[in-house]
C-alpha cells in the first residue's frame, strides 16, 4: 500500500492516473465558463474525470478547489510576466511589454479565454464571501505592483514626481480587466495586442 493511501477508504473513487495539475486545468475551464456559483460539483467532476468523493478527498470542497485553481492559474501563467514587468528598467517598455504579453495569455489556447480573476468570480453569494475576498486580494496585489512600479519610475526620473500614481494605477488595472472582457468577446490576438499597446498612453508623456 502506498504512502498516499493509508486505507482503501481514503483511496476510494480516485483513479490511479489522477494528475492534480491536469485536474486543476480542467476545473479552471469549468469555473471560467460558468463562474464560481453555477459551476456544480457534477460539472466539475465530469470535466476532471473524477468522482465527487475524489474531489472532496483531494481538494476539500468546491471553494477550496476554486481557490487552488486560481492560485495555480496565477502562478503558472502570470508569475513570469509580472517578474518581467517589475524587472524592466524602462517604465514605458515595462507597461507595453506587460500588456502585450497579457493579451497573449488572455487568448492562449492553453488557458480559459479571459482572466479568471475578472470573469470567474462574478455573482458571488454572501455564503461564498471568502471567494470574493480572495479574488479582491489578487486584484489589489496587481494594483500594488502597478503602483510600486510607477513609484520606481518616479524615483528613476522617468515620469514626473507629481504624477497621479493612484489614478494611473487604477487606469492600468481597469485597462487590464477590460482586455479580459474583450478577449472573451472573441477578438483576434492581433486585435487584442493592438489594444494592449495603448496601455502605455496611460502614462505621462515620455520626455523628449
Amino acid at each position: 500500500m502506498s504512502d498516499n493511501c493509508a486505507s482503501k477508504k481514503s483511496c476510494k473513487g480516485r483513479p490511479r492516473s489522477f494528475d492534480r495539475e491536469i485536474a486543476l486545468e480542467q476545473a479552471l475551464s469549468v469555473f471560467w465558463q460558468y463562474g464560481y456559483q453555477p459551476a456544480s460539483i457534477d460539472k466539475l467532476c465530469q470535466a476532471m474525470g473524477i468522482k465527487p468523493a475524489s474531489l472532496y478527498a483531494t481538494f476539500g470542497n468546491k471553494a477550496k478547489l476554486f481557490l487552488e485553481a486560481v492560485d495555480f492559474y496565477e502562478q503558472k501563467y502570470w508569475s513570469k510576466p509580472v517578474q518581467n514587468f517589475m524587472a524592466e528598467p524602462d517604465i514605458y517598455k515595462a507597461v507595453e511589454n506587460f500588456f502585450v504579453e497579457a493579451a497573449t495569455i488572455l487568448l492562449s489556447p492553453e488557458t480559459p479565454c479571459g482572466c479568471m480573476l475578472v470573469l470567474a468570480g462574478v455573482n458571488i453569494s454572501e455564503e461564498a464571501a471568502q471567494i470574493g475576498e480572495t479574488l479582491l486580494s489578487y486584484r489589489l496585489a496587481t494594483k500594488n505592483r502597478f503602483q510600486d512600479r510607477l513609484r520606481q519610475a518616479i524615483y528613476a526620473g522617468q515620469i514626473p514626481p507629481d504624477s497621479d500614481v493612484p489614478a494611473i494605477t487604477a487606469a492600468l488595472s481597469t485597462f487590464l480587466e477590460g482586455l479580459s472582457i474583450q478577449a472573451r468577446d472573441g477578438l483576434f490576438l492581433s486585435e487584442l495586442k493592438a489594444m494592449a499597446r495603448f496601455a502605455v498612453k496611460l502614462l505621462p508623456p515620455k520626455k523628449a
